[in-house]
């Protein structure tokens, strides 16, 4: 069963903001039908020292956002700052004093047949919810390797968070949880590791971080980058980007998920081989901790990542 999402009052919609209830599309529309749209996940955490929202990395999000619009042939009317301030906005309009997930959009709203991308009309829409943990980031996770592989950046690329392309994700996830895992693997064509079924993934082997390359088809993530940034400069940790086996995963010391909704997510097992002691590892403790001290506020030395929203 999906999460019940707990929705701001208004959207952002046709070029204005309105309330959510009123923010719908045609069934006819193209996204609607072809799966041609993108989007973006980011999270603001509420900080009751600051009473205020501390939007993580907006600059970033909206950045990669703009950047896959030319991939899919996408142009509209809102610049980037606009898209930042429509963001900061309804953050701000939605009154909320918790966790919360922005969800700009940019989708092909014509209403017209036909699978094709340049020509047709694009349009940018946003929405805010409230959000707390997306998975278990205390516990550890039980997981498993998907029968079902990552899409190729030449069928469907990874870099961009198009909206068709999660059926790959969904088919990954509900065969994880239909088989009582919490949450899955995917391995590329080539059988090497290439992320879960929505977020990227870091093994930790003899005190080495071990990532899979950007090369593998995986989505770049926001998070995955900040995960490196710190491991390296707060840790002095040796960060290697490579591809990883299969079988490298049941020996690894340590697993984590990390990625805007799973934030930093220990594995406590894989294909029920437990990973480490089945408990979460020093090193993925120490990265969850000074994560949330960051993206909290805690952390001046990186407050420059985080957009404060003041609540009123």
């Amino acid at each position: 069963m999906a999460a019940t999402m707990i929705p701001g009052k208004y959207a952002y919609f046709e070029g204005g903001y309105i309330p959510i209830e009123e923010a719908k599309i045609s069934i006819m529309t193209h996204a609607f039908n072809y799966g041609t749209g993108l989007f973006e996940g980011i999270r603001g955490y509420y900080s009751e020292n600051k009473n205020a929202i501390l939007i993580f990395k907006l600059n970033e999000h909206i950045d990669r956002l703009v950047r896959n619009c030319k991939i899919l042939y996408m142009e509209i009317n809102e610049t980037f700052d606009d898209i930042r301030n429509i963001c900061i906005e309804l953050v701000k309009k939605s009154g909320f004093r918790e966790g919360v997930y922005i969800r700009p959009i940019v989708y092909k709203s014509e209403l017209s047949l036909g699978p094709l991308l340049k020509g047709v009309e694009s349009k940018l829409c946003c929405y805010v919810i409230k959000l707390g943990d997306y998975c278990d980031i205390n516990a550890g996770l039980d997981v498993c390797v998907s029968s079902w592989r990552r899409l190729e950046d030449n069928a469907i690329p990874s870099r961009v968070k198009a909206t068709g392309s999660y059926i790959n994700s969904a088919l990954a996830a509900s065969e994880a949880k239909q088989a009582g895992f919490s949450e899955a693997i995917f391995l590329n064509e080539n059988g090497f590791v290439v992320e879960g079924s929505a977020m990227n993934i870091f093994m930790v082997l003899n005190g080495e971080l071990i990532t899979p390359p950007r090369s593998d088809s995986i989505l770049v993530g926001i998070t995955r980058n900040t995960v490196i940034e710190l491991a390296r400069k707060e840790l002095g940790l040796n960060v290697i980007e490579r591809p990883i086996a299969r079988t490298e995963l049941y020996v690894a010391d340590e697993i984590f998920f990390c990625g805007t909704g799973a934030q930093v997510a220990p594995v406590k097992s894989i294909d029920r081989r437990i990973i480490g002691n089945g408990e979460p590892g020093p090193i993925t403790r120490e990265l969850q901790k000074i994560y949330f001290d960051v993206v909290l506020g805690k952390n001046e030395k990186y407050l420059h990542w985080c957009t404060l929203v003041p609540c009123e």
